[in-house]
């Protein structure tokens, strides 16, 4: 099979790619700033997602198109930014898809669409979507762009995956630190929910819907766990060795704590220990139910919250990270 792959230097590209590799897949990546985290069998292309004439080129007798480049929700990327990548660079690279023939797409989009799920729901692919912040109505945006292409007749799935942890994951590393260090403090009681899903799993998921998954439709790939933020926390702790801090802070002073650490560090171009978007972690529940991925691909996460945080933390020690 040949692959492409836009977004390999990232935490999930790179796990895929991996994989792929391991499975004697030939594979051509999109590189633009960020190197590959991993040596191996694989062609590297060096353009953007705006270059619509490189990426027709480059797509040239794909298989199957991963494309899981964006541009994350750091606090200091402005909203334009956000819709170029993850809405006009979608419609650009799935374009170029069309024009060369690629026969099948598996598009990622994110968790946040769904905004906040209510309390004593769990949210199937046809939840009712709302997204609270830029980067989420941007993935949404670029959802849209995808399923409209799929409606037109391009063989494309769509991927949200739940909340993704596991070994050399540089954003869920902040969080672990914190705890590790002691630094951390909880914000509304950590009532929020989430579900967390092992890297590993994620991936054996994203394989199952290429050789299974329908044309047009979107799969929730998450853990089967659904976890309050506490029990997160508490979990990340346990491996860690370390005491989760019994203080909390209420949510209308963390509002106000995240707006001001955002104003105070944005001259600086640093993002902020608290922003709106890390807060929405803590307040913004997203539990996501698995039944259609379990029906129709036969996915079924092998990896609990307990057994894989513990292989992370593991490796960040071992890696020197803590």
């Amino acid at each position: 099979m040949q692959a492409f792959v836009t977004g390999a230097s990232g935490f999930i590209g790179s796990h895929l790619l991996e994989s792929l590799i391991k499975k004697n897949w030939k594979v051509r990546v999109l590189v633009h700033r960020s190197q590959i985290p991993l040596e191996g069998n694989f062609e590297m292309v060096k353009g953007n997602l705006g270059d619509f004439s490189l990426l027709s080129d480059a797509l040239e007798g794909t298989d199957i198109l991963f494309h899981l480049a964006a541009s994350l929700g750091s606090s200091l990327i402005n909203k334009n930014e956000f819709f170029r990548i993850n809405a006009q660079g979608t419609e650009n690279i799935l374009k170029a898809a069309q024009a060369a023939g690629v026969k099948r797409t598996i598009h990622f989009s994110s968790a946040g669409v769904l905004g906040s799920v209510k309390e004593n729901e769990v949210a199937a692919e046809d939840y009712p979507l709302n997204p609270q912040n830029v980067y989420d109505q941007s993935k949404l945006e670029g959802e849209r762009i995808a399923l409209r292409f799929a409606q037109e007749g391009l063989n494309l799935i769509m991927v949200r995956p739940g909340w993704t942890y596991g070994p050399g994951d540089r954003r869920t590393f902040k969080l672990i630190k914190m705890i590790h260090n002691q630094r951390f403090f909880m914000v509304t009681k950590g009532k929020g929910r989430q579900t967390p899903v092992y890297i590993n799993d994620l991936v054996r998921g994203i394989l199952l819907c290429v050789e299974k998954g329908r044309a047009g439709e979107i799969y929730h790939l998450a853990g089967e766990e659904i976890l309050t933020i506490k029990e997160i926390v508490e979990g990340i702790a346990v491996a860690s060795g370390k005491r989760v801090p019994q203080f909390s802070l209420p949510l209308f002073p963390a509002k106000i704590a995240a707006w001001i650490l955002e104003k105070t560090f944005s001259p600086f171009k640093k993002e902020a220990p608290l922003n709106m978007s890390r807060l929405s972690f803590f307040i913004h529940s997203k539990p996501m139910s698995i039944a259609k991925a379990k029906k129709e691909l036969g996915y079924s996460p092998e990896v609990n919250f307990r057994t894989g945080i513990n292989l992370a933390v593991s490796w960040y020690k071992q890696h020197g990270w803590l």
